[in-house]
This record gives C-alpha cells, structure tokens and sequence, in this order.
C-alpha cells in the first residue's frame, strides 16, 4: 500500500560501477547516468536528502585486479580512484539538470573534489544538496558495499538503498536458475545464514548491529527508486526483524 509521503527523511544510495555501463563493456553510458541523475532529482522535489555511494567496476576493480597478480593495495587504491572518477560523472550529471551535488573522497584529492568530513556531508544533505561519496572508505581491503553501511550509518540515513541488475533477493541466480524465488522481505541473520549474494558479510553484519533497515532493488526498471521512495513495496526489503 503507498503511503501518503515518503517514509524516510534521508536515505544513501548504492550503486555499483556496472550499473552505470549500459549496454557497454566499459567505462559510463551517458543515457544511463542522466536517468539516474533524472531520478535523483525526483527523489530531493519530495524533500528527501540524498546520499549516494559509487562502486568502480566498470573502470577498475581492485579485488580482481589482484587476483590477476597484483598487490591487493594497490589494486584496491586504484579502484578508489575509478570511484571518483564515477562520483565526478554523476556529479556532472545532475548539475546539468540544476542540481546542487558535492563529491566527497575519502582520499584527499582536494583539486577535483571535497575530502569526506561527517558534519560537513550531513550539512550539504541539509542543505538539500546530493552528497556523492566517492574512494569507498578510502582503506584497501573493503568494498563499497561495506563503504556504503559505513556512510550510511555515519550520517543518520533512514535506510541503505542498493541498486542491482534483479528486483530483488532471490534463492539462487534467477538468470541460471528461472525456479528461483524471489524473496520480498528478509532478515540480517537470514542473509548471512544462507550466505545469499546480497552485500558482502562486513555491510550485512553493520547494518544489522546499527538496525540500519536495507532494500535490495533493480536499479534497471526506470522509476523503481522512485516508487521506493515514495512508499511502494518495491525489491526485497531487510531488516533485523
């Protein structure tokens, strides 16, 4: 049932870095960050603040990189660096279409970009402007995904957002397996108790211990972070309960 408005006041977004390839191999597709920015935009017109976090893996991904032979810190700081530059893109984006955003890196980079302080984020969300946090939480061996549950976590969000290629949780890989169950609402402990392909175990265990709910959903069907926002039962939800 949709609600009157919407049910949170803050939330932080999680994309992945392949979210913003489109049908590409490589790199960003200009008509998939502009929706994406698009629907952002729609998000802060209903008085909600925004936060997003950017993974890198279709520039560079740092745990792939090592597993090819390279040292896993300096794989990991280079698909920091491929985060920023995805912040950098997104941040264009939505000024193109009259949006106030501020990239904030968890490295400092202070020539294109802010360094990531709490209280300043929180003061940009504040002010109604996008807060892109951008080099996951700027140390080698974490995921975005855990980058995101940290951010969140540390400015207040209401709820952790992440955007994947499904519209939802399901039993298996529902591209292999089509018997695949699609689950509407789980728990923390499920989660990590059936090792379902969520969030890696570190985002899952943060958000579960700071109660921090989270809403697993297909950022492909234009207009479902959207309805998210404004009430609809949209992707799988999960929570402690």
């Amino acid at each position: 049932m949709t609600q009157a408005g919407p049910p949170w006041s803050r939330i932080l977004v999680k994309l992945s870095g392949e979210a913003l390839l489109g049908g590409a191999d490589y790199g960003i597709d200009p008509a998939v960050l502009k929706r994406i920015a698009s629907e952002l935009q729609d998000i802060v017109q209903l008085g909600v603040q925004v936060a997003v976090v950017i993974g890198g893996g279709n520039i560079f991904r740092g745990a792939g990189l090592a597993r090819a032979g390279m040292d896993r810190v300096a794989a990991d700081h280079m698909g920091m660096l491929a985060t920023v530059m995805n912040s950098l893109a997104l941040q264009d984006a939505l000024e193109s279409l009259g949006m106030h955003a501020r990239v904030m890196s968890a490295i400092r980079i202070n020539e294109v970009c802010e360094d990531y302080i709490r209280r300043r984020a929180v003061r940009h969300l504040e002010k109604g402007r996008i807060a892109v946090f951008a080099a996951g939480t700027g140390n080698p061996f974490f995921t975005t995904d855990t980058a995101a549950a940290l951010r969140a976590i540390e400015i207040n969000a209401d709820v952790l957002l992440k955007a994947t290629k499904v519209n939802g949780v399901y039993s298996d890989d529902p591209v292999r397996n089509p018997a695949a169950v699609r689950y509407p609402h789980l728990t923390f402990d499920k989660v990590l108790a059936d090792k379902l392909n969520v969030m890696d175990a570190t985002a899952i265990v943060m958000c579960r211990d700071n109660r921090l709910p989270l809403r697993v959903f297909n950022l492909n069907n234009p207009g479902d972070l959207t309805r998210i926002v404004r009430g609809e039962d949209v992707g799988t939800a999960v929570t402690n309960d």
